[in-house]
């Protein structure tokens, strides 16, 4: 392992700085940033069980605070799709002056509002981010940046999650990459039934395996 998962890294980002834990293998094929969803944090249960999977397949992962905790503490900021945003192109530049990961092709993982700033990361860095994975998105947040968005894209969402479904169905049409929509069927919003969870990180495995492979 070159980089091991509970290290926890200080990242300066606009006169801030934010925690995060990277994670790199040997012989690592690229790497995985995830930006979590509102209230969410780097200690997520959930995307770091898809990261554990992800580092299984020989993809290095990137879990990171898109907030201080000062700045959590004011609700709007969670849905400040700009500044989540501005944070997760930051984050990715300083992954390229690594040398853990300078080298290897960048994904994105994003969840709720942070599969927005996701696709709007990927559509602002069309040559850096070569895959999006998104989990229960609110893509709506990102309209304005489908149509510039170039790099293979993956919507999972939840059967049972009508809402989010259909924001999603909605953005699906709008994207003009290489795209796939992957509905777990009687999933709800946290994909916390038996096996739910899995099939989200198999397919995004599959995803990011097939489209972070080295240039």
């Amino acid at each position: 392992m070159v980089a091991e998962p509970g290290t926890v890294y200080s990242i300066p980002v606009d006169g801030v700085a934010l925690e995060g834990q990277l994670a790199v293998p040997d012989g690592a094929t690229g790497l995985v940033v995830f930006a979590h969803g509102s209230g969410s944090s780097r200690h997520s249960p959930r995307n770091n069980y898809v990261a554990e999977t992800l580092r299984d397949r020989g993809l290095g992962t990137l879990l990171f605070d898109l907030l201080t905790e000062r700045e959590d503490r004011r609700r709007e900021n969670r849905f400040d799709v700009s500044l989540l945003t501005d944070r997760l192109v930051a984050v990715t530049e300083w992954t390229r002056e690594r040398p853990e990961t300078a080298g290897l092709p960048v994904g994105y993982f994003g969840s709720s509002t942070g599969a927005a700033a996701a696709l709007r990361g990927a559509a602002r860095l069309p040559s850096d981010v070569g895959a999006v994975v998104s989990r229960g998105g609110r893509v709506d947040m990102a309209e304005a940046a489908l149509d510039s968005v170039r790099a293979p894209t993956l919507f999972v969402v939840g059967g049972a999650d009508r809402d989010v479904l259909a924001l999603n169905e909605d953005a699906y049409d709008r994207l003009r990459c290489e795209k796939d929509l992957h509905v777990v069927p009687g999933a709800g919003h946290l994909f916390e039934g038996p096996g739910e969870l899995e099939q989200v990180s198999e397919r995004a495995g599959e995803w990011f395996e097939r489209h972070l492979g080295r240039q």
